[in-house]
């Protein structure tokens, strides 16, 4: 190993020491989230999946060219600490949460600057997507997510013709051959932000791993994602997340509510709530690839072809040539 190499291998374990004794605190108190929380039970997987993209990646990151700043990166590291001190002081952990994603950034810029930060802008929001947020933005979202769901159960079961009553989120019927009224709360658990968070995540992953390379890709390109079909791609997939995790999770209260009236709220809760969990995560994914093959479908052609070719072969200064045809006794046409 030569001198430079021990030396850069140094400073990378003293670095990752450095921050594993500054976000100790925050570290575990994260993996006990994820080991306990369900609503985040999927970033538990987020660090193997950073770490395989950074490793199939590690020869396209060695090959980037170090163009580092001192000050963007210093800046940014000096105002992730105070992030992590003014999270520490407000017993505020999403502050020193995200102060390690700062940190992290900082650190990049600071020795390589941001051509390797673009190159890692996926990691990063994979690392983002599976911090907890804070109860009172989860419950600001939960809680209008629970009233839609219940809507649509209570609209589902009148165009049945079923007898419903909704008041908040709590729907109340009639079970079949029963003489007493029961009741369905969608709780936070069926709101389908659970469904929400896992599935922004899955698209992240599906476009990052459904991704074609093309000259935007290529170092010295600045701001050539922005032209890319497959950045918009990415962009139209994650953001339909949104609306199909929602709308998958108002199908699912739909149904148990209306299976409810016929076989008697029993049906709520046990297996068949777990399995139509289940069952509504893997039609949300079909559908979000279904997104996928219809946009690769009708995509732009030079998508997938060769941009040099494209380039080369427009343009009002193209030149045209014809190679001459030449017949089977060997004359030229």
């Amino acid at each position: 190993m030569s001198v430079p190499a021990a030396k850069k291998l140094w400073q990378g374990i003293a670095i990752g020491f450095a921050i594993a004794f500054a976000y100790a605190t925050v570290m575990a108190k994260l993996f006990h989230d994820w080991w306990n929380d369900e609503n985040y039970s999927h970033g538990l997987l987020i660090p193997l999946i950073i770490g395989y993209i950074i490793w199939t990646q590690r020869e396209k990151l060695a090959r980037v060219p170090a163009n580092s700043s001192v000050l963007w990166g210093g800046g940014a590291i000096l105002f992730a600490l105070f992030g992590l001190w003014a999270g520490v002081a407000g017993a505020e952990l999403y502050t020193q949460r995200l102060s390690l994603i700062l940190l992290l950034s900082g650190i990049t810029v600071y020795f390589w600057g941001f051509r390797l930060l673009q190159m890692l802008l996926v990691p990063l929001a994979l690392l983002f997507l599976a911090m907890p947020i804070p109860a009172i933005i989860f419950n600001k979202i939960a809680f209008p997510l629970q009233l839609f769901a219940s809507r649509c159960a209570v609209w589902s079961m009148s165009m049945l013709g079923i007898p419903v009553l909704r008041q908040g989120n709590i729907i109340e019927l009639k079970p079949l051959n029963s003489i007493d009224t029961k009741k369905l709360e969608v709780v936070e658990a069926c709101s389908g932000i659970r469904s929400l968070m896992t599935l922004l995540t899955l698209a992240v992953v599906f476009a990052y791993f459904t991704h074609t390379p093309d000259d935007s890709d290529k170092p010295g390109t600045r701001f050539g994602w922005l032209r890319s079909y497959w950045f918009w791609r990415a962009v139209i997939i994650v953001g339909s997340a949104v609306p199909i995790a929602i709308l998958t999770n108002a199908f699912r209260v739909s149904g148990t509510g209306v299976l409810a009236h016929y076989y008697g709220t029993e049906v709520a809760d046990g297996f068949f709530h777990s399995f139509s969990g289940w069952a509504i995560y893997i039609v949300a994914f079909i559908l979000l690839f279904g997104i996928g093959m219809i946009l690769d479908r009708f995509k732009p052609a030079q998508a997938g072809g060769d941009p040099s070719i494209e380039r080369k072969s427009s343009g009002p200064d193209a030149a045209v040539s014809i190679s001459p045809v030449v017949s089977a006794e060997g004359s030229e046409l």
